[in-house]
Parts: C-alpha cells; sequence; structure tokens
C-alpha cells in the first residue's frame, strides 16, 4: 500500500494567508465596501488586505479608511487584522478545540510551527491562554479608548473606534478608522498614548511571555527567552526614545519620541510626521523597524531574540570565548538560525529595493528617492506600516512588490525557505555524514 504524502506545515500555513488575503481583497472590492464616489482599484484591494491579514498597517489610498470604507469595509479589515494578528490555523484549531474535537498530532506539529515552539508540549495550553489573553488585553484597551473617544465622537462611532483601535493595537495592525489626521490629533494626549504603547508592547512581547508572567506568581520562574525578551524590549524602547528625541531634538516631543519607539517595532501607529523627518532619525527607525518585536507575537522584524544572539554571538566570538547567557550556552542551531535570518532578509530587501528603485525611476508619478525606497520596504517587511508618504503614488508594480514583502515579513523568510526542508518531519540528523573540511574566511 502507498503510503500518504504527507503536506508541509510550512505550505499549509502560506497558503492559509495567502487565500484569506484574496479573501479579503474580494470583500473589499463588493461595491457596499467602499462610500459614495469611491472606486477602489484591484491592486488597491489587495495591497489593503495584505496589509491587514499582515498587521502591517501601509495603505495606498490617498484618502483615510474612514473615509473610503463604510461599515462593512471597515469590519472587513478589523477581522483580517484579527485573522493575521492570532493567525488563521491557530483560530482554526482554537475552534476544533472549543468544539471538543480531536486535535491529532500532525495537527500539534503544525501550531508548533505556527507558535514557533521547540515541542508540542503543553500546546493546547498555551493555545487557550492565547485567545484569552488576547481577549482580555483588547477588551481592556477598548474601554480605556472609549473612556477618551467618547468625548470627541458620537457614542456609536467612539465604541466602534475604540474596539477597532484596541485589536489594532494589540495585533500591531497600525491602521484605524480615526479619520483623515489620524492619531496626529492626540500627540499630546497621554492617555491614549500609554494606552496604545502598552496593547503594542504587549502584542509585541508575544503569548509565550504573557503567559509565563501570568504563571509566575505560582511558578516562581521565567524561562531564559522571556528574559531575554523582556530586557530586550525595554533597552530597545529606551534607547529609542533617547535617540530619536536627540536627533529630532525640539520638533519631536519626548512623548512622541517614546510612542515611536514603541510603534517602530511593527506596530505602524504614528503621532509624528515622518515627511519632516531627519536622515539620522530615519536611519534609527529603520534599526528599530529591522529588529521589530519578540517571537510568537503579533509583530514582525527579525525579532529581539535574533538580534541578542547574533549581538551575544560576535561579542563572544571577538573574546574568543563561548555565548552564555543566564549560565547557558546558547545552542549552535539557535546561532544558525539567526544569522540565517539576517543574511535572508538583508538579501530580499536589497533585491526588493533594487527593482523598486528601477520601477519607480521610469514611474514620473512618483516623488521618491533611495532613503524613502529603502524606508518603505523596510517598513513593510518588518511589518510596521510607517510610510514617508510615497505609497499611493508607487506604480502598480512596486505596490505588488511592497504586497509581497509584507507578506513575507508576516510569515517570516525561514518560514518560506523552509518550503525546500524535505526532512520536515524527520527527526534526527542527516544519515549521511561526512568528512569535516575548514574553509578560509576573510
Amino acid at each position: 500500500m502507498e503510503k500518504k504524502k504527507k503536506i508541509s506545515p510550512f505550505l499549509i500555513i502560506i497558503i492559509s494567508f495567502v487565500a484569506i488575503i484574496f479573501i479579503g481583497t474580494i470583500l473589499l472590492l463588493l461595491p457596499f465596501a467602499t462610500k459614495e464616489g469611491i472606486k477602489l482599484k484591484f491592486i488597491d484591494a489587495l495591497f489593503m488586505s495584505t496589509s491587514s491579514v499582515c498587521v502591517t498597517g501601509l495603505t495606498s489610498t490617498t484618502t483615510s479608511i474612514y473615509d473610503t470604507f463604510t461599515l462593512f469595509g471597515q469590519i472587513v479589515i478589523y477581522v483580517l487584522i484579527e485573522i493575521g494578528g492570532l493567525g488563521f490555523v491557530n483560530i482554526s484549531m482554537f475552534v476544533l478545540y472549543l468544539l471538543g474535537l480531536r486535535i491529532n498530532q500532525a495537527d500539534r506539529f503544525l501550531l508548533r510551527e505556527v507558535l514557533n515552539l521547540d515541542s508540542t508540549r503543553g500546546i493546547l495550553k498555551l493555545l487557550r491562554a492565547t485567545f484569552l489573553i488576547s481577549f482580555l488585553f483588547q477588551l481592556l484597551g477598548a474601554i480605556v479608548n472609549f473612556l477618551i473617544f467618547r468625548n470627541d465622537f458620537p457614542l456609536g462611532r467612539a465604541i466602534w473606534i475604540s474596539i477597532f483601535h484596541a485589536g489594532s493595537a494589540f495585533n500591531n495592525g497600525g491602521l484605524d478608522v480615526i479619520g483623515s489626521e489620524s492619531l496626529m490629533a492626540y500627540k499630546d494626549h497621554l492617555l491614549l498614548n500609554l494606552n496604545t504603547m502598552a496593547l503594542i508592547i504587549l502584542g509585541g512581547i508575544g503569548f509565550i511571555v504573557i503567559y509565563e508572567i501570568f504563571l509566575y506568581p505560582k511558578t516562581k520562574k521565567l524561562s531564559i527567552h522571556t528574559k531575554i525578551v523582556l530586557k530586550m524590549t525595554l533597552l530597545l524602547l529606551v534607547l529609542g526614545t533617547v535617540l530619536l528625541k536627540i536627533t529630532e531634538g525640539s520638533g519631536m516631543t519626548w512623548l512622541q519620541a517614546a510612542f515611536q519607539s514603541a510603534t517602530a517595532r511593527t506596530a505602524g501607529f504614528s503621532t509624528y510626521d515622518f515627511t519632516k523627518i531627519s536622515l539620522p532619525g530615519a536611519l534609527i527607525f529603520c534599526a528599530l523597524m529591522y529588529i521589530g518585536a519578540s517571537p510568537a507575537g503579533t509583530g514582525g522584524g527579525i525579532k529581539t531574540t535574533t538580534f541578542f544572539t547574533a549581538t551575544k554571538y560576535i561579542g563572544a566570538f571577538a573574546k574568543g570565548t563561548r555565548p552564555i547567557t543566564h549560565k547557558r550556552e546558547i545552542s549552535k542551531d539557535s546561532i544558525s538560525k539567526a544569522f540565517v535570518l539576517i543574511v535572508l532578509s538583508i538579501a530580499y530587501l536589497t533585491t526588493i529595493v533594487f527593482f523598486i528603485s528601477i520601477i519607480e525611476e521610469l514611474n514620473t508619478s512618483s516623488d521618491t528617492n533611495l532613503i524613502k525606497i529603502m524606508f518603505e520596504t523596510l517598513s513593510a517587511l518588518s511589518t510596521v506600516g510607517n510610510s514617508e508618504g510615497i505609497t499611493p503614488t508607487l506604480h502598480w508594480l512596486s505596490k505588488i512588490l511592497i504586497s509581497a514583502s509584507m507578506l513575507i515579513g508576516r510569515l517570516g523568510p525561514i518560514t518560506i525557505i523552509s518550503l525546500l526542508n524535505k526532512r520536515w518531519n524527520k527527526e534526527g540528523t542527516d544519515p549521511v555524514t561526512y568528512l569535516e573540511e575548514k574553509i578560509i574566511i576573510g
């Protein structure tokens, strides 16, 4: 009897995201999804759907989401953000779990890859906690938002903005339905800024970290992963705030600097006009975008743990020692993955920036330069969503490349390249061993 061929979990993850994006595109193209007088092009609907599912926040329309889409269209975008943040596979498995249906080993393996875990042990508990955590934080965030927005909008709209903004912030979506001014109108509002920052950071540090923090009073223990994530998150938040304030000077308040430092690591909200950002400020922002959030969270980027692992190894290599953290040696597998991810992301970024530069050189309606293109592409790849305002004027080919970058950024370059791994379901090492050869480097 012929053995049934198993489908790679990496392929399932990719297909699920692509399918949701195209469903979202079709829904946004429906006549009642946009307001009267608005004609949404296919490329812009695809871009909007991709940005929502990949929780990026970039938009290619010249008008705001509120001015472009009807309530139906806004609800579609909100649902896409929730699906993108939590993951279609996670949602499907959670529904099966609620229905009391059996989740087999293959499903658990798929969940393991989606949540970026080392094993399937306790995975259903983590899945349940993921949805509970997401619901509670978004509910609390929406309540705080409502206390603010009820003073500026009619009751019904204030409730909707509060719910949408909480979901978008926690899922690091970067989109809002406030209107053309977006959060710029609230750049000095302390409570809204702090609430949004808290939701962004909580969504970005990852469900594993939040789960361990909740269990800490009982276990009195935090994993090394959680310790690294918390330290790196605090370090990048403080360092980013100080550096952005220094580079932008009096043009940016300390509150704006702190907010942009938090949102740079993959949320995409803005209380600052990025068309006025200085070159050093843009480079700092690019660095924060590139590092991004943490594993098993709603954000993108290469991840804080990847950056930590790479810098720790480089430091140890320079000193001639082993990479040690919290009295443990970092595994060779972790180091390999970190550098593979860094090399792949830089190679992809360079390639896409090159092609977009060629396309936009021929596009007379676009006012771009290399820095703006790099900023836009990195913002898409890291699923951040901040822009220097060039998105609507990009050529449709450039928009497709930016959309592809958002998808790859959400999935992760390693997920894409893992499609080539034919031993994904095999345990142990390669059965064939070879003699080791030292290659002259440098």
